[in-house]
């Protein structure tokens, strides 16, 4: 956003992978959703009437609202992610960071997640995703960055997710599949 880190940190939302959780910690699902909004509160204030309806329709958006009062670690694996997508949408950020949001969870779930970051994408938000199923990646992104120490290849996936990208990112330890030559420009 043109400024440091500390100017515009309430704009960039985390999601973290869920093994990098502690579930012994007791908190309910909208303990945890509502942690998203503390960024605006400052020290002191406590979440009321807004913060509460915010943490409502987050949940809403996920599917997990009557989990709303639920121990975090008594949910599902796919469950537990969605809490931390709502978390990170009671932020309100124009920048949404996600760790590996896909992994494990079922399939309906990560359907699921993709819609809430396509309807992200249409609002004009910025999402960088970390995901490392060459599978899926080139029907759910619009963009690729491919990494090996450095970048290998930036851009529009139609691009970028090619063959001879794939195998410089992997070093050359890739086995690309027919489904992956179809990408090709």
């Amino acid at each position: 956003f043109g400024a440091e880190i500390d100017a515009c940190r309430d704009r960039v939302a985390y999601v973290p992978q869920v093994e990098s959780v502690d579930w012994d910690f007791p908190v309910t699902v909208q303990d945890v959703v509502l942690m998203g909004t503390f960024g605006r509160l400052g020290l002191f204030r406590r979440p009321g009437r807004r913060e509460r309806e915010i943490c409502r329709q987050c949940l809403e958006q996920v599917q997990l609202l009557p989990f709303a009062h639920r121990q975090i670690a008594n949910l599902s694996g796919g469950q537990q992610q969605r809490v931390f997508l709502a978390r990170a949408l009671a932020q309100q950020a124009g920048i949404y960071l996600m760790d590996e949001p896909f992994a494990g969870v079922d399939a309906a779930t990560e359907s699921a997640i993709i819609e809430l970051l396509r309807t992200l994408r249409d609002e004009g938000r910025t999402i960088l995703v970390i995901h490392h199923d060459l599978q899926s990646a080139a029907e759910y992104f619009d963009d690729i960055l491919l990494l090996n120490r450095r970048v290998v290849a930036f851009g529009p996936t139609s691009e970028v997710f090619t063959t001879e990208n794939l195998r410089t990112t992997y070093g050359g330890r890739l086995t690309v599949m027919p489904d992956f030559s179809s990408h090709e420009p």
